[in-house]
């Protein structure tokens, strides 16, 4: 028998991987089942973006391999997008590196500069990935908790009494998954202050500033933060364009070669369609965002109805595309409650655990459900 990598004993399936066929399993045996629980958008795109990818397939070039670096015109269209909305000079020549999805950068960047025993400082609560990709290129993951008494930002004066002497990357995410906390420039000057004094690469994975947030925030807006700082977002929450898997890494021109060495020896490029469409997306005025978050403002203040009935607690002035909602304090353990809520009321909702241990006591509910579904499930609960 072959053995596996060594590597695979340091990780595990992706929760949300092995809990949807659990969730698919009952839907197919003929159980209602109201999946709550993921991050991925119903409604969709524009019908501007679906057009533009419908027309390129005619283009001379449509199906030939495409440059490691996308279209000039993407990396273009992603440097006004930043200028415009979070007033970011990018050089599309080389500071701009579009990705197939941002889920794919965190691997870029952690093979790009991590050698095997280097540490990585994760958020907890945070987004799962990065502690498995941390893992899989045999770096050393070090946690920071996030708090609510803190308002879910670092603790800079606890993390400056750590030896930070091996720590080569920190991950940060604002607006925060799942939390929903959003960040002040103040405190993303402290993140580049602390970088700066540590030698440290810190990266802000960035995809949810559009949604129900009017103050788009991007940690490079700091001046000389390039030195170190890169930042990831993506197309996929704020165009509903999640399975196009379009995202993009920022960063000075020597930090974005080096990834590009290792993403140009996985690839072969984005397909020229997708290129084109995500150009149409970032291209959208104003009223793209205005008319989405009226949905998610709709469908938000439902999901709070069900927190209410559920006795949580949670922040009305939280951004992006979740609700965090803290238990109450008599329920101790949030697997063995969402698996009731499962079994019981067929609801499936995120445990707060599965992004770390700070997220014991808390579940996540997705803002990606129409309405009726969403009033379906307040009815379960009601009754």
């Amino acid at each position: 028998m072959i053995k596996h990598a060594n590597r695979l004993d340091s990780v595990e399936e992706y929760y949300f991987s092995k809990k949807l066929r659990e969730v698919s399993k009952m839907i197919a045996s003929g159980e209602p089942v109201i999946n709550m629980g993921i991050g991925s958008p119903d409604l969709y795109p524009s019908k501007i973006v679906i057009d533009e990818i419908k027309s390129s397939l005619s283009d001379q070039v449509a199906h030939k391999y495409q440059s490691y670096q996308g279209i000039y015109e993407l990396r273009k269209s992603i440097s006004d997008f930043y200028n415009k909305y979070f007033k970011v000079e990018l050089d599309p020549d080389n500071e701009i590196l579009p990705l197939m999805g941002s889920k794919e950068g965190i691997m870029h960047i952690s093979l790009a500069f991590l050698n095997p025993g280097d540490e990585v400082l994760i958020p907890n609560p945070g987004y799962p990935t990065y502690l498995s990709v941390t893992k899989l290129v045999e770096a050393k993951p070090r946690f920071y908790n996030l708090s609510l008494e803190n308002k879910w930002f670092p603790d800079i004066e606890e993390l400056e009494k750590l030896n930070l002497s091996n720590v080569k990357i920190m991950w940060v995410n604002y607006p925060h998954m799942p939390t929903g906390a959003s960040a002040s420039k103040q405190q993303f000057e402290q993140l580049i202050n602390f970088a700066k004094k540590h030698n440290i690469l810190i990266i802000n994975d960035n995809p949810y500033s559009f949604i129900l947030n009017d103050n788009h925030t991007s940690l490079l807006s700091i001046d000389n933060s390039k030195e170190v700082a890169m930042e990831l977002n993506s197309l996929s929450k704020s165009f509903n364009m999640s399975g196009w898997r379009v995202g993009m890494l920022l960063g000075s021109s020597e930090n974005i070669s080096r990834v590009l060495k290792v993403k140009s020896n996985m690839d072969s490029g984005m397909f020229y369609g997708v290129q084109k469409g995500a150009i149409a997306a970032l291209n959208l005025d104003k009223n793209w965002f205005d008319e989405l978050n009226i949905k998610y403002t709709i469908r938000r203040k439902l999901i709070w109805k069900i927190a209410d009935v559920l006795n949580c607690k949670y922040d009305k002035s939280s951004k992006g595309l979740f609700v965090w909602a803290k238990l109450p304090e008599e329920i101790k353990d949030s697997e063995k409650f969402i698996d009731n809520l499962l079994n019981e009321k067929k609801i499936f909702v995120a445990p707060g655990t599965i992004f770390g241990s700070e997220g014991q006591g808390y579940i996540r509910f997705s803002l990606c459900i129409d309405e009726s579904i969403i009033n379906e499930a307040l009815k379960r609960l009601e009754e």
